[in-house]
């Protein structure tokens, strides 16, 4: 009777649905200061190719320059007048670092020249006027930079031919465009016409198998790799397989999904050494490692609540690192967090899919060998068909 007990209580247990615990923040958390008393409207911010500025941008043609390794100094912030009122969507810097681009609604597209700090209006833009732009990124060479728009266009950018459509493009908003760091090839996320690349003659392909999901970022992150990876709501990562001799023929592999109890993408940043931070809602982060496809929790949304439940109720919208696991996030409102070390990046994504495997392989195993174990009927069975006497 006992033994048909143990059996009951060891089955019950193995059918309790497993429940991934929150992932333990890797990093603490610091707030060294706000921008404003008031709600800014942060929606973008690169770093500059030296390392040592932010350009942000945001609501109401705001744009600001803060130190990238200072960036709670106020005395070391330019504040830049774009003489636009027009919600700021995206920044990209030349990759010689002089000037930097900012797009944003209403057909702004803009210059800022490090030089004199002055902003101007890009050569061409008129084409552009009334729509509204989301993208803008330079490819290495820095011959060319790619502007996208709510409408699904695309356009080409040069100094000396100004802005020109690109064709064959489709109807949905674009939400990133990311170059190799190596090759002039990009790939552009749009919400829901899927992932397509860019080659060096403008020509863009779309990928095949990508346009079911809600594509809000993309980065090249890793200059060794001819990968780029995709970000999609519901926790989802794809990886493109760049062609470099023929980028029409770029392929994806299988898509991943990452395990976490709550939360979901909603932008990305450029990480140290070839890696991207992933923005979530509530408030978190993930580290993306492209060069093992692998992805680990930074901030947990638990401990960022308990840290601060009011800066943590706001959304990332930029996130840089001075060095491993060392950096500041800024949020929508304009508050300045700083992070460093804690302890152990904690992986997610792939440990729950072996467990799972792993469940699936014992959980019949371990049934059947205790209902073995409880059963004189079967023993005889065994033994019978062994040919050998119970003892």
């Amino acid at each position: 009777m006992r033994g048909h007990i143990i059996l009951g209580v060891c089955l019950l247990i193995l059918l309790l649905p497993a429940v991934p615990a929150e992932p333990k923040s890797a990093i603490k958390l610091t707030l060294v200061d706000t921008l404003e008393d008031s709600d800014i409207g942060i929606h973008a911010g690169k770093v500059s190719p030296n390392g040592l500025s932010v350009l942000m941008v945001g609501e109401e043609g705001y744009a600001h320059l803060v130190s990238a390794f200072h960036a709670e100094d106020r005395s070391q912030d330019i504040e830049l007048n774009t003489a636009r009122n027009a919600a700021l969507q995206d920044v990209s810097w030349h990759p010689r670092g002089e000037t930097a681009l900012i797009t944003g609604d209403m057909g702004v597209a803009l210059r800022y020249s490090t030089e004199n700090h002055a902003i101007t209006t890009v050569n061409g833009s008129g084409g552009i006027a009334g729509l509204n732009m989301t993208a803008v990124e330079w490819r290495p060479a820095g011959d060319y930079a790619y502007f996208g728009a709510s409408d699904g266009t695309l356009w080409k950018y040069s100094g000396g031919t100004g802005m020109e459509a690109i064709t064959d493009t489709r109807s949905s908003a674009i939400s990133d465009i990311s170059c190799h760091r190596n090759e002039n090839i990009c790939v552009v996320a749009t919400l829901n016409d899927g992932l397509a690349v860019l080659s060096t003659n403008h020509q863009i392909t779309f990928l095949s198998g990508t346009g079911g999901e809600t594509w809000i970022g993309v980065d090249c992150a890793d200059p060794t790799l001819n990968e780029c990876t995709g970000f999609a709501s519901g926790l989802k990562t794809q990886t493109i397989r760049l062609d470099t001799i023929d980028v029409s023929e770029s392929t994806t592999k299988d898509i991943r999904s990452m395990s976490m109890p709550e939360g979901d993408f909603t932008a990305v940043s450029r990480g140290h050494d070839g890696t991207t931070l992933i923005h979530l809602a509530p408030f978190s982060t993930i580290r993306h490692q492209p060069l093992i496809s692998e992805a680990f929790a930074q901030i947990g949304s638990a401990d960022a609540t308990e840290w601060d439940p009011v800066v943590s109720g706001r959304s990332i919208e930029v996130v840089w690192e001075n060095a491993h696991q060392e950096g500041f996030i800024i949020t929508s409102f304009g508050n300045i967090v700083s992070f460093d070390s804690f302890e152990e990046e904690v992986e997610v994504g792939l440990v729950p899919m072996v467990i799972g495997v792993v469940v699936v392989i014992s959980v019949p195993g371990v049934i059947l060998g205790l209902i073995y174990m409880n059963s004189p009927f079967l023993q005889k069975k065994y033994y019978q068909w062994r040919g050998l006497k119970k003892k």
